[in-house]
């Protein structure tokens, strides 16, 4: 097992030295004789009279909070959504300014448009892979497809679905979702068209909702937050997933309180079990006032989605649904992990020294 590598900081920049300090050596028994803060950064003495030693580290030497300004939103966000140019995300020559922009807006809002995208899976892929690579589930990798059913999963209908997260039945749910729609062939039947043949997508700002809910019913919010229930994908033949453990709906920030990551998705559910004093009806009865908050048509975002303006978005934060629609859609898309999307938002919109004051700590 290697030992841990001393960090130093040189000059204002971030050294490792070569120096191995194994565990054992390090003492857990003395300190420094005083610890003082100054407005130049820690002040720490140590040693013993009439020579005592004295360093000062920097005040960056203490944990960075990550500066996220979240933007919570409803159906008003229709009026003005985030949205940014396929071109400027694209653009290598003047470094990554367009994929910070990207990020940043959906760090910060939960979802982001790319306007004026060629209209083929080949400039989408591209366009993600701006972001980082595209993760490969039991799905397979980047996708292409219609409502055909080749897979044993709702997405390959043309039914209602209602607001919901992907994939909670992994440990680690998608971080990124896209979809970009690439045609939509109507009906040999159908005179109408556009928002007349159906297909609008439905976003909810999940956190926004949660936060709703904690405040006009804070048990069923609790019960929300305790309750770990069973999530499986097991429509297709030899495939059976499920998460390492259980999992409730509402997964908290440990140091904040805050809510972390919404998982909610009735299709992937299991059986509610007893939990934490908790019966299943009580569950039900927090479900239900949570489900009606979600369908509250101020908290809805309904929007059509059209060739060469992709949807992305924070699959932790925003559910996600559409209405029924006549004829034929193609839509492609791909998830990204959370991990590699967190990533490249901290290293295209801060300097290196602030990136690595937030993961060091």
């Amino acid at each position: 097992m290697a030992s841990p590598l001393r960090t130093l900081r040189v000059a204002g920049g971030l050294r490792r030295s070569l120096v191995h300090r194994p565990l054992r050596t390090i003492s857990t028994t003395s300190g420094p004789r005083k610890v003082a803060i100054s407005a130049s950064g820690i002040e720490i003495t140590s040693g013993s009279s009439p020579e005592p030693k004295r360093v000062t580290l920097p005040s960056i030497w203490l944990r960075a909070e990550e500066d996220v300004s979240y933007r919570y939103w409803g159906a008003e966000i229709a009026q003005d959504p985030p949205t940014v140019e396929y071109a400027e995300v694209m653009e290598e020559s003047g470094g990554e300014k367009g994929v910070g922009t990207l990020t940043k807006l959906i760090r910060e809002y939960g979802f982001a448009f790319v306007a004026n995208c060629p209209h083929t899976p080949e400039a989408t892929e591209k366009l993600l892979e701006r972001i980082a690579f595209v993760r490969v589930t039991h799905y397979g990798g980047f996708y292409d497809f219609i409502p055909d059913l080749a897979l044993a999963d709702t997405a390959y209908t043309n039914l209602a679905l209602p607001a919901h997260t992907d994939t909670t039945y992994f440990t680690d749910p998608a971080g990124l979702q896209s979809f970009h729609l690439l045609s939509h062939i109507l009906p040999s039947s159908a005179s109408g068209k556009g928002e007349e043949l159906g297909g609008q997508s439905l976003l909810v700002d999940g956190i926004h909702a949660a936060n709703i809910l904690r405040k006009e019913d804070p048990g069923a919010f609790d019960i929300l937050t305790k309750v770990r229930l069973p999530w499986h994908a097991s429509g297709n033949q030899g495939i059976t997933i499920a998460p390492d453990r259980r999992y409730p709906v509402f997964e908290l920030d440990e140091e904040t309180g805050e809510v972390h990551r919404v998982r909610w998705n009735n299709d992937d559910r299991g059986v509610v079990p007893f939990d934490g004093g908790v019966s299943p009806t009580d569950w039900y009865d927090a479900a239900r006032k949570w489900y009606s908050i979600l369908t509250r048509p101020d908290i809805e975002y309904w929007t059509q989605l059209r060739p060469g303006q992709p949807l992305i978005f924070d699959n932790w934060r925003v559910l996600h649904g559409r209405s029924a629609f006549e004829g034929v859609r193609r839509i492609c898309g791909g998830y990204i992990n959370r991990d590699d999307f967190i990533s490249r938002w901290r290293n295209t919109n801060f300097p290196r020294e602030k990136v690595l004051s937030q993961v060091i700590g």
